[in-house]
């Protein structure tokens, strides 16, 4: 068991239909047919969506996706309209929304590793393959991959975990055209962002995207990315200069959470079905301040 451990009642705006409750997002239709995603300050770890929140952090997913978005735009275009505030909209959705197109959206985790870590590092540790790709011997936790490799998985509802699937079992879901499209777009992203991280003294370890189809109105349809793209939330960064292979690496991201959550001051038991407990107000700082951290390196800017 898990999800929410109190799940939040949306906020409702005239000319605004709430659709969904994500785990970080509010999701909503205008009355033109546009989605609204708005990004909470919520933060979830091993599948709960906890309650305490991090200040901020919707604001820096948003603003952190709209820079990345800009580097990208010659690779994939991305579903974002504008980033004005619908009429009525409370004065807390600044700087954390987009007005977004409406996409068919492809079912799958587009996942590129370019390092061992989290889910394919246990598949690797028992069989030498991640999603069926076979890896050499002798690799270990943050290892680099001899190439970047696209390792998808199916798209769970809240509480639930994606599960990695072959690249063959996505061809079966979403036709060869469709798949091969799909991790050639992946790993092109994943190059790009990979090579501007490492400018920046930071390691992009791994990453996630979605993209859906938006019709080009003569009956084409156009691979677009939508959600988020190159957060804290959805990829592993790493800090470069402390990189080493052989052991977890510091992270710009949750680690802080999940830390706490594992360690014996929470009194936590994971295997349980208990809901976890608020966070530390330490926890949440140190938290708050690493998404701060990841934003301003990657971009160059100053957090305000």
């Amino acid at each position: 068991m898990s999800g929410f451990v109190e799940k939040p009642e949306p906020v409702q705006v005239p000319g605004l239909v709430h659709l969904h409750t994500g785990k970080v997002r509010e999701l909503y239709r205008n009355e033109a047919g546009d989605l609204v995603m708005v990004a909470s300050d919520r933060i979830s770890a091993y599948d709960w969506v906890l309650p305490s929140e991090i200040p901020d952090k919707g604001r820096v997913l948003t603003q952190l996706s709209l820079w990345w978005f800009d580097q990208l735009t010659d690779l994939v275009p991305n579903h974002v309209i504008s980033t004005e505030l619908p009429s009525g909209a409370p004065a807390d959705w600044a700087g954390r929304t987009l007005v977004c197109k409406s996409l068919d959206m492809v079912p799958v985790e587009c996942v590129a590793r370019g390092y061992l870590a989290g889910s394919g590092l246990a598949e690797y540790q028992e069989n030498r393959t991640v999603c069926g790709i076979g890896l050499p011997e002798g690799l270990s936790d943050g290892s680099e991959l001899p190439a970047p490799i696209f390792t998808p998985a199916t798209k769970a509802a809240v509480g639930e975990h994606d599960e990695n699937v072959s690249y063959e079992e996505v061809a079966h879901q979403v036709g060869a055209e469709t798949a091969a499209l799909l991790r050639q777009t992946t790993l092109a992203v994943y190059g790009r962002a990979r090579d501007i991280a490492r400018e920046r003294g930071i390691i992009l370890a791994d990453t996630k995207f979605e993209f859906g189809f938006a019709s080009d109105g003569a009956g084409g349809r156009t691979l677009v990315a939508a959600d988020e793209v190159l957060t804290p939330d959805s990829s592993r960064f790493w800090p470069a200069t402390s990189w080493e292979p052989g052991h977890p690496q510091p992270s710009f991201d949750k680690q802080y959470v999940r830390d706490w959550l594992t360690s014996a001051a929470s009194g936590w038991d994971r295997k349980s079905e208990q809901p976890p407990p608020a966070l530390p107000q330490e926890v949440v700082d140190a938290t708050r301040a690493k998404y701060i951290e990841a934003f301003e390196v990657l971009t160059g800017t100053r957090w305000s």
